[in-house]
């Protein structure tokens, strides 16, 4: 994918910077702003209600996506933080194996309203990688009827909010001794949301999905 070609680029320019640099406390705050990649399953997980008639084998998945996010952390030790991130994503839902070809939903948007505890691990005065993990709660919005199940006679949507947990992993790189950095950062969540579709206000179908999606990223922040 281009988007981790670009992110391992700059990650290999990085190692090539050589910079001292005071090491984070406790009571510093870093942000840092990200290029990020989200990348989703969408696959059905249950069918709870079919009264429509839904042809065998039927699958969906969600449209890949890629949009600006920014990350505020929190340090309440050297090796300990808090981080919350701020974004929203647009996805669609289309049909594959028996409804290939079919557009579900369009331009749903994702705010995925996460915060995480992480541990970091300073290698030398420059090098910070980290693991966490910690609760998120992805609120969907503005989601529209495709133009495929519109043609099928549906004329309402709704993909439900829901709670799961993210695990990250990630590290930051010091350029400069004024709290510049670079970072990367993957995350992935386990969630997942219910789908339902109605026509003339009759729920006609309701599905259970997996979203589980992976969240790249890779971008500059600085501490303070």
């Amino acid at each position: 994918m281009k988007f981790r070609s670009i992110a391992a680029a700059l990650a290999a320019t990085t190692f090539m910077v050589s910079a001292p640099a005071a090491a984070q406390q406790a009571g510093d705050v870093q942000l840092r702003v990200f290029a990020t990649g989200i990348l989703p399953s969408g696959d059905i997980d249950e069918v709870e209600r079919d009264d429509f008639g839904l042809p065998a084998g039927s699958q969906t998945r969600v449209t890949d996506s890629i949009v600006p996010t920014i990350a505020a952390e929190y340090f309440i030790s050297d090796t300990f933080s808090i981080e919350t991130i701020c974004c929203i994503s647009p996805h669609d839902v289309e049909g594959t194996n028996a409804l290939a070809g079919v557009e579900l939903i369009d331009d749903a948007i994702v705010l995925p309203a996460t915060v995480t505890a992480k541990v970091h691990f300073p290698i030398g005065d420059s090098v910070r990688p980290y693991i966490g993990a910690g609760p998120a709660l992805f609120f969907i919005f503005s989601e529209n009827v495709g133009t495929g199940a519109a043609a099928l006679g549906i004329d309402d949507v709704n993909l439900s909010n829901e709670f799961g947990v993210a695990l990250q992993a990630g590290a930051d790189f010091t350029l400069n001794d004024n709290g510049l950095v670079f970072g990367i950062d993957v995350k992935r969540y386990f969630i997942g949301t219910t789908a339902t579709f109605s026509a003339g206000g009759t729920e006609l179908i309701r599905t259970d999905h997996d979203l589980d999606p992976w969240v790249v990223s890779a971008g500059l922040g600085f501490r303070f």
